[in-house]
């Protein structure tokens, strides 16, 4: 038992295949937490994060205090913000991935969803895996340095 304290993440890999209508399900034991209703947008290293409507409400309100002056600020919520949509989970827990996402993540049929603590991403499995592999070879380094942020 992890006690009064506990706090709902979303933790862990699971394998899923897009469908013929360009529908993935996400993990059964997340959609409780995600509703009926998530926002899809763009991620960084070309994979897509599913957002609650709440986690959005947050991301979203950061990007729109970026400033309009700074060009990185600029096209960061660009890509963020004109890349989102809305998505219903339907009884079967299934999103319809918008065909412009699925072709920025380069999204075959096997895909993996992750759990990164407040949002899902999800991955082509073969870019996942390639990715995956270049971040475990170098994760020493990166565990120095994020010394430094108290890690």
């Amino acid at each position: 038992m992890l006690g009064a304290y506990y706090v709902r993440m979303f933790i862990g890999e699971y394998k899923h295949t897009i469908d013929s209508k360009k529908r993935v399900a996400l993990p059964a034991k997340f959609r409780r937490e995600l509703g009926n209703e998530v926002i899809i947008t763009r991620g960084l290293d070309n994979c897509l994060v599913v957002y609650t409507l709440k986690e959005w409400q947050v991301m979203s309100d950061k990007l729109g205090k970026l400033p309009a002056s700074q060009l990185e600020a600029r096209g960061f919520a660009r890509i963020m913000l004109a890349g989102a949509m809305a998505v219903e989970l339907d009884s079967l827990g299934r999103i319809l991935i918008p065909e412009y996402l699925k072709t920025y993540a380069s999204l075959k049929k096997d895909v993996v969803v992750c759990g990164l603590y407040n949002r899902l991403e999800i991955w082509d499995s073969q870019k996942w895996e390639i990715y995956k592999e270049n971040v475990e070879r170098d994760v020493g380094d990166f565990a120095s340095k994020l010394k430094e942020l108290g890690i």
